[in-house]
């Protein structure tokens, strides 16, 4: 029987392949590099190791963030404590993690890096540097940057955000996160064990711009970052009418994680979303009631029942949350505002933060929260003007 192969040993591949070796399917996972460092990731929610405790229940370095001080133009930073904390992991140390389960599991693992693929009736045949090989069914864990042009997600420039920044030597205890006036994106001071990463995500910008951003911001802040590592990673982030027509699935392959473009189009938080769906394929790959034909289309199901269909609807309010205004101010700065003042206001952003509050129910969980003091009323007509209607 020939093999599935899973493209890709970053959290979606490695988590495919635990799950389909577990279940007892012979697993091949493919990558050049294995484990390895990523500055700006590591970040897992509340709603990912509930889901999944072994992602908090193991031994390998980890740091749990309990607060997030949030600043924009206008304000002064507000600390908001986390109610369920951020769990925070080395990307080696995660990669380490994942890869180990997998290969437990009996995946065999393959450190090459997949050049070609093609698709026939009888499976897939894959070029690697040391040779060919085959398989019945490919799970593509290949990231952001795909070099497979025949599977994954497909997007213009207009999907994508850049984050970029420096790795530099520091301890710190909370996130810092500082909103720019006409950015669509963020700052972020992001503690890591034995390290902080600071960066800027942002959309519509070139990276030499947002380079800029950041530089005058550390000056500001005193933060040397000459002795820094630099960074720059692009981040998927479809825009709303690129959902429908997103390429997760084809004949004998699903996507998964940032190669289907499964990234939270306001955060650009992606680990959850690189699990959740390498379950999801899994079980679609393993379903013997569906046949070969059918497996795309229950896997693009599953993922809307599951997630997709809000991050597609939290595409159609980003713009609005970094660049609307509400009441001659910036939508930023009205948010903090409302943190700072509005008890109902900063449970929901809790909420968003730890991943357990769907952007979809936002609305209606406003309207159940109407009645309060007058920054309550206040915080729940401003998100009901930011969020827009559902058809």
């Amino acid at each position: 029987m020939k093999p599935i192969a899973v493209l890709g040993g970053g959290p979606a591949g490695a988590y495919s392949a635990e799950r389909l070796a577990a279940a007892g399917a012979p697993v091949i996972l493919f990558d050049e590099r294995l484990a390895w460092e990523k500055p700006c990731g590591g970040g897992l929610t509340y709603k990912a190791y509930r889901r999944y405790p072994f992602l908090l229940d193991n031994d390998k370095p980890k740091k749990l963030i309990r607060e997030v001080r949030l600043s924009a133009p206008g304000t002064r930073t507000v600390p908001m404590p986390l109610r369920q904390p951020l769990l925070v992991y080395s990307r080696l140390d995660l990669n380490h993690l994942l890869l180990e389960r997998a290969a437990r599991a009996g995946a065999r693992i393959e450190k090459a890096r997949v050049l070609r693929v093609a698709w026939s009736p009888t499976g897939w045949r894959l070029e690697t540097k040391h040779g060919v090989a085959e398989a019945c069914f490919c799970i593509v864990a290949t990231g952001a940057r795909n070099p497979l042009r025949e599977v994954g997600t497909r997007w213009t420039a207009a999907d994508t955000m850049i984050a970029l920044g420096y790795y530099l030597p520091a301890e710190q205890d909370h996130i810092d996160i500082q909103f720019l006036p006409g950015l669509h994106g963020y700052i972020w001071v992001f503690p890591r064990c034995g390290h902080v990463s600071v960066g800027i995500c942002g959309k519509g910008e070139p990276a030499h711009a947002l380079r800029a951003r950041l530089e005058q911001y550390l000056r500001e802040k005193g933060i040397g970052w000459n002795h820094g590592v630099f960074y720059s990673h692009v981040i998927p982030s479809l825009a709303s009418s690129s959902w429908p027509r997103n390429r997760v699935a084809g004949p004998g392959w699903l996507a998964v994680g940032d190669a289907g473009g499964l990234v939270d189009p306001i955060t650009g938080e992606g680990l959850y979303y690189a699990v959740r769906s390498a379950d999801l394929a899994s079980q679609v790959t393993l379903a013997s009631e569906l046949s070969p034909e059918q497996k795309p289309a229950a896997y693009r199901w599953l993922l809307d029942r599951d997630f997709a269909a809000d991050l597609a609807f939290a595409a159609s309010l980003a713009r609005r949350v970094f660049l609307g205004r509400f009441l001659m101010a910036s939508v930023p700065k009205r948010m903090i505002q409302f943190i700072e003042r509005s008890p109902r206001f900063r449970e929901i952003m809790q909420d968003l933060f730890a991943g357990t509050q769907p952007y979809l129910d936002l609305k209606s969980r406003l309207l159940r929260n109407l009645h309060g003091t007058l920054f309550d009323t206040l915080a729940s007509f401003f998100l009901r003007r930011v969020v827009p209607g559902q058809a």
